[in-house]
């Protein structure tokens, strides 16, 4: 078999996958391709205008809430995803504040309308430095908390390691966080190493962008990463895990080991609602993941966990 189609038998095989756990939906009619559906595809909402409660500018923390609250998506997302948590956390009395990052059209997905987190990660992780660094500078707040959801709550430590966020940060919540990387449905976890693995990633970043490759299991942006240990000192972490979840797996992967000068908090979804049957994709809708988040961010709330 000839590089040329290792790679396109690669492409169509993260087409495939993708089109079970990526943002927008994608149904092939019988005797199309894929690629031909996708075109005309894109996100809705497609992330122009932020949650409701999201991105006040004048907003002033509180004594109860002196940091503010940075939402950040997950891949093939934006803004938007946080519809339903955003309004939420501002009726709670935080100031809350949402961002798109990591737009990159030369890939399939990455080019259409309203998706993000396909880019490059360094990259993303620069970009949520600026944006933190915009919220301290409107709310005056010297630190910030972070909720992130998939590539969000790995971006979020590449932003805490490598780009300066240790000194911005308090608080990183991580929702179904791809921390330790996806099989992609297994599919990359069945591939042998070398040649098979290399092009399935050039196949997968061709579909799916840079980052999507970036959250293989055992790529190099994960081992750099997770190089010297899984925290960073003076950071408080609460990582959310579910049963349910299909992209970061095994789902206890997503779980983090507290290093010296860091707090750890691995939860599992289920322990607080053995009911809740929210996949990858829709945790941030789930009403458990708010209850766990509010908790995150203030010990003190005492909501209901399992409406």
């Amino acid at each position: 078999m000839n590089l040329r189609w290792r790679r396109l038998t690669a492409a169509g095989a993260a087409a495939g996958i993708l089109t079970g756990i990526c943002a927008p939906a994608v149904h092939a009619e019988p005797g199309g391709s894929i690629a031909s559906e996708i075109a005309g595809v894109g996100k809705d909402p497609d992330g122009s205008i932020p949650p409701a409660g999201s991105d006040d500018w004048t907003c002033v923390p509180t004594a109860a809430h002196p940091r503010p609250v940075v939402l950040v998506h997950g891949t093939w997302g934006n803004q938007n995803d946080w519809n339903v948590l955003a309004p939420q956390l501002k009726a709670e009395g935080y100031c809350v504040f949402s961002l798109n990052y990591g737009r990159d059209t030369a890939s399939v997905l990455g080019a259409l309308p309203g998706i993000y987190g396909v880019g490059d990660i360094h990259a993303s992780a620069k970009e949520l430095g600026a944006f933190v660094d915009r919220v301290r500078d409107a709310t005056h707040a010297p630190k910030v908390d972070l909720v992130g959801h998939s590539q969000g709550a790995l971006m979020s430590r590449q932003y805490l390691r490598f780009a300066g966020g240790d000194a911005a940060v308090d608080h990183l919540v991580s929702l179904a966080g791809t921390n330790h990387g996806s099989t992609m449905r297994g599919v990359a976890g069945q591939l042998s190493s070398g040649s098979a693995h290399t092009a399935f990633s050039t196949g997968l970043t061709a579909v799916a962008g840079v980052a999507a490759a970036q959250q293989l299991v055992g790529s190099d942006f994960l081992r750099a990463v997770n190089a010297a240990g899984d925290t960073d000192p003076g950071i408080t972490y609460t990582v959310i895990a579910s049963t349910r979840d299909d992209a970061s797996t095994p789902p206890e992967a997503t779980f983090l080991q507290a290093g010296p000068g860091a707090t750890v908090d691995n939860v599992w979804v289920q322990d607080f609602c053995p009911t809740d049957t929210f996949d990858h994709g829709t945790l941030p809708q789930s009403p458990t993941v708010a209850y766990l988040v509010k908790r995150a961010l203030d010990p003190a709330y005492t909501g209901p966990a399992c409406p």
